[in-house]
């Protein structure tokens, strides 16, 4: 009978070890497996850069095909979608830039150009 009490005993402190122990070790499983996840997928919120590049080089070459007399508002809808992007590809690359808050005229312009050219010696292909 006592032999019984004794491994009813030892049961019994084996299960309250699982149990008091389960929770640690569940965050740190859960926290593993968070890490991997993690590493495995790319951010939601950013493009790969190939397609940023890409998306420059095309709305540049629409810019420049735009005919002298098209709607005002197509020219300025593709520049702010040209200014977009070129935006977007200087915060992946950590170029620094002031042309979101360059007033529109010369100015905006000269920013824009400055900064295709600090792109590409950075590295991104903005030609064709």
């Amino acid at each position: 009978m006592t032999g019984s009490l004794i491994a009813l005993g030892l049961m019994f402190a084996a299960f309250c070890a699982v149990v008091v122990g389960f929770g640690p070790t569940e965050r740190w499983l859960a926290e593993l497996a968070a890490r991997r996840h993690a590493r495995t997928l790319p951010p939601l919120d950013r493009r790969p850069l190939q397609a940023v590049a890409a998306d420059v080089r095309r709305l540049r070459r629409q810019l420049g095909l735009v005919p002298a007399g098209a709607p005002m508002a197509r020219r300025r809808a593709l520049q702010a979608a040209f200014d977009d992007v070129l935006v977007e590809a200087a915060r992946m690359l950590a170029v620094p830039h002031t042309l979101t808050t360059e007033p529109l005229g010369r100015a905006r312009d000269a920013e824009r150009l400055r900064l295709l050219a600090e792109l590409e010696a950075a590295g991104l292909a903005v030609g064709d």
